[in-house]
């Protein structure tokens, strides 16, 4: 895929500076539906922190994982939020494209394997002989191969089915598979919330089964990022904010969430935010060394791990897939 010079940032600029105070509108691109993890976003809109830094944020749902890479790339969307690892193979596959990571959300990834223990599943061996529901576009699917090479699995003995997302929960729930891959805040509390009795769901959670990796961030469009630095960096500091909320009372941004999806259930969705900030935002990396950073060494490690299963077409670069250049020194302090 060839990417021509990027010309979103003139488009909002000669189109939006109609008056002095005008705000730049920015579309946001999710990753996947408003759910709780998703809460800290529409804070940062309804308490101002967005508009305090000049911009008017409008946040659009996805589809999986890797469905704002493409969106952020050609320019439909000048940010995003997306798994950094399916960011690295996008960038592999297309030299030059005009994305990059900007601030790490999840420190340790949410990728797992959700599994009954009725139907035999309570180790990573235990997927062998056994069916496997896995959604083409998931993340942690992405980042399975990773997993069973980190644990010795025969990935000939396990069947894979693949499956929709609407789907995958309800195929766990009714016994057609044995497990599934997913969010481990997401597919957890969808398949309980469809009847699976909670002792029976096993959460194996990739990172604590070998997979040293990073998870989702908020990534830009470069062309955007380099003419609008100062929007940028806003933009985070609006996030951080939200996120901070998040942290100090996870109660208080559901409301939020809820306005922008009704039909949500607001304990359920509480239950999903405090999942993702327990075992994914806050943890003893974020709390010492600031939310949103990532170590180099970590990084580097964690692209030799993605190596175990894919093929680099060039040397990979890990300046092409995260800079700090819009982040504060030491990151945003989340308490």
């Amino acid at each position: 895929m060839a990417y021509k010079p990027f010309a979103l940032a003139g488009i909002l600029a000669a189109g939006l500076a109609t008056a002095a105070a005008a705000q730049t509108a920015v579309p946001f691109a999710l990753d996947w539906k408003f759910e709780g993890p998703a809460a800290p976003y529409f804070v940062a809109i309804d308490k101002g922190y967005f508009a305090e830094a000049g911009l008017d944020v409008e946040i659009a749902a996805g589809s999986g994982s890797l469905d704002a890479i493409p969106k952020v790339a050609t320019g439909a969307f000048p940010v995003g939020f997306a798994d950094i690892n399916s960011l690295i193979k996008f960038l592999d596959q297309n030299p030059g494209a005009p994305v990059t990571a900007v601030m790490m959300i999840y420190d340790k990834p949410p990728f797992a394997v959700i599994g009954r223990k009725s139907l035999g599943i309570e180790t990573p061996a235990d997927l062998e002989g056994r069916v496997l529901g896995a959604p083409p576009p998931d993340g942690a699917w992405a980042q399975f191969p990773i997993f069973a090479a980190e644990n010795n699995l025969d990935v000939d003995a396990i069947t894979v089915e693949p499956v929709g997302f609407p789907t995958r929960e309800p195929m766990l729930a009714e016994g057609n598979v044995a497990a599934i891959t997913g969010f481990s805040f997401t597919s957890y509390l969808n398949a309980a919330r469809l009847g699976v009795p909670e002792d029976d769901l096993v959460t194996l959670l990739m990172a604590d089964y070998g997979v040293d990796l990073y998870g989702n961030a908020i990534i830009v469009n470069t062309d955007f990022a380099s003419a609008n630095p100062e929007l940028i960096e806003g933009f985070l500091a609006a996030v951080a904010k939200g996120w901070a909320d998040a942290v100090a009372d996870p109660a208080s941004t559901i409301p939020s969430l809820i306005e922008r999806n009704p039909a949500a259930d607001a304990d359920l969705e509480l239950r999903r935010l405090q999942l993702s900030l327990d075992a994914n935002v806050v943890t003893d990396w974020t709390l010492e060394n600031g939310f949103g950073d990532i170590d180099d060494a970590r990084f580097a490690n964690s692209i030799e791990q993605i190596k175990l299963t894919y093929e680099f077409q060039a040397e990979p670069d890990a300046s092409a897939y995260f800079t700090d250049a819009y982040l504060p020194e030491g990151g945003f302090a989340l308490k």
